[in-house]
């Protein structure tokens, strides 16, 4: 029978939400997915005004319908462990041991974590080789409430990595050897080293962003400014001699190289480790996932580096794709859904390692929900056969009306809970279409998020917004600064001069949120002492 998941993968930048389906014998399809921006870094306070707005908005696009839902979390947020326990003496005493563990290797209090573990196999001295995984239940519980306050109910929270090895090994099952999954995103690299029963993971503080911060400072340029070159010009440099005909591209590639370096220094040094203390074998294969994996030339920088063949990982080899998703864009985004292949591989109970970061919270409420109909259906049952035992004993109409009457006495005292029920669903639809309302003006406020950073994006120093009216913003600037922006522009455009105006409006139109078509400069003028400021106002329309 067919059944259909929701996933989502909340990374450092950006969101990625999916939705599957299983035929029930083994075969996913992926049916329709959405992907956006965050539009600041996520933390424990801040996750109702920074993830629900940005999933609400792939709602909106996408037409998902919120649902259950699987998640993973960031690598960054969890903290890995792997030991060596013996089994004597029970489960039991198994479990107290795993706790010791816990206590003795993870920074907080027991009680402030959310915990799971899994039994990866035997160690060679016959104890079980086990994978820990704590979080603290603070960080958990923020995404998960935000995530039921716009409609959606977390089934299972597991953490990134292991949905990525869930993903390699349901994709590529022949890979028997030493396998290293490399996720690069924004702020951090999750390595992955798995082989046969053996699992290694890390987190490693070296990615996309100290990339655009070499690049920044070597060009002396701002941050979003060289996040922007990097998408536009950058590729990492294959070493030697040999240098690029364009000045820019060339500094971009040499910085992507030098951070590159450091993070290969990392990865050979947690394969030493791998291999020292779990015995593993040498790596036999590289698989690239994640946002920054798309930079050009990594797969050979990786290849040469460490000497092992090197592939972008791709989970839709294995896994089908509906009618309704574009394969195109699909191309070049299924690096940013990696991880929620391995989500749909785990909720259709095909992964290989199954870790539930659940909030203890969700996990009693839950309980107590599925209590209900079993304590009612248990009384129903209970006093129908009461009056079954009764009629049996007795079956003298005078003892059967007696009876009789006393099961209907009872009945009625079920009227009574069917009545609190029926009030129990009332507030329950008034509690849903409160929820409505929270998600409805969730999706007005992404849509003026979004609609600002799109603007502001566009500006460079020197430059902020004046006033916005529907369709019209007015943008001023200092004139130095604008005539060095020109400058600038003119020396990287071959001497091809355009006013500050002109670059602005080239960058809205290069914007998705923005209609190209409706983007036109309607009024110029200097205003303020000798003209030192530049007024200009821009006509535009959103999508």
């Amino acid at each position: 029978m067919a059944k259909k998941f929701l996933t989502l993968d909340i990374g450092a930048a950006n969101l990625a939400l999916a939705e599957y389906e299983s035929d029930g014998k083994g075969a996913l399809t992926l049916l329709n997915y959405g992907t956006a921006k965050l539009a600041a870094p996520l933390d424990a306070g801040n996750a109702e005004t920074i993830l629900a707005p940005a999933l609400m908005e792939i709602v909106r696009e996408r037409g998902i319908k919120p649902g259950p839902i699987a998640l993973s979390v960031s690598g960054q947020m969890v903290f890995p462990r792997f030991a060596a326990i013996p089994f004597a003496g029970g489960e039991e005493k198994f479990e107290q041991m795993v706790r010791y563990e816990i206590e003795q290797n993870v920074p907080f209090p027991i009680d402030e974590m959310v915990c799971d573990r899994q039994i990866l196999g035997d160690t060679e001295s016959g104890d079980k080789s086990v994978m820990i995984v704590a979080a603290k239940i603070e960080q958990i519980e923020s995404l998960t409430d935000a995530l039921i306050g716009v409609g959606f109910s977390p089934t299972i929270v597991d953490v990134a990595p292991i949905a990525l090895t869930n993903a390699i090994r349901f994709a590529a099952p022949e890979e028997e050897g030493c396998v290293i999954v490399l996720d690069i995103g924004a702020k951090t690299t999750s390595l992955v080293i798995v082989e046969g029963d053996k699992l290694y993971n890390r987190s490693i503080p070296i990615a996309g962003n100290n990339i655009t911060r070499d690049i920044s400072q070597a060009l002396g340029v701002g941050f979003e400014e060289a996040e922007k070159i990097k998408l536009e010009k950058g590729y990492v440099s294959l070493g030697g001699v040999v240098e690029d005909d364009d000045a820019v591209a060339d500094r971009v590639s040499k910085a992507s190289r030098a951070v590159l370096t450091r993070l290969q220094a990392e990865i050979s040094r947690s394969v030493n480790f791998y291999r020292s203390q779990q015995g593993g074998g040498a790596p036999t294969k590289l698989y690239l996932t994640g946002g920054t994996s798309l930079l050009p030339q990594l797969d050979q920088f990786f290849a040469e580096s460490l000497g092992v063949e090197t592939a972008f990982f791709n989970p839709y080899d294995a896994i089908k794709v509906g009618p309704a998703v574009d394969v195109d864009a699909l191309g070049n985004e299924a690096a940013m859904l990696a991880a929620t292949a391995g989500l749909a591989v785990h909720q259709a109970e095909r992964a290989r390692f199954l870790i539930n970061l659940l909030p203890p919270s969700i996990v009693e409420a839950r309980a107590e929900k599925a209590k209900v109909p079993v304590v009612i259906a248990a009384g129903v049952v209970f006093l129908l056969a009461l009056g079954l035992v009764y009629a049996a004993i007795d079956r003298s109409s005078e003892v059967s009306a007696a009876k009789l009457e006393g099961v209907s006495a009872k009945v009625e005292s079920l009227k009574g809970y069917e009545r609190k029920l029926k009030d129990a669903t009332a507030e329950a639809d008034k509690a849903a279409a409160s929820a409505e309302a929270l998600r409805a003006l969730m999706v007005s406020r992404s849509a003026a998020v979004t609609r600002l950073a799109a603007v502001r994006g566009a500006l460079v120093a020197g430059m902020w917004i004046e006033s916005w009216k529907p369709g019209k913003v007015t943008i001023r600037g200092w004139k130095d600064r604008l005539g060095a922006l020109v400058a600038a522009d003119a020396a990287k455009n071959g001497n091809k001069k355009r006013t500050a105006s002109e670059i602005v409006v080239a960058r809205l139109k290069g914007n998705p949120a923005i209609d190209a078509n409706t983007v036109k400069i309607s009024d110029m003028s200097s205003i303020g002492k000798d003209g030192q400021i530049e007024q200009f106002t821009v006509e535009l329309a959103f999508k």
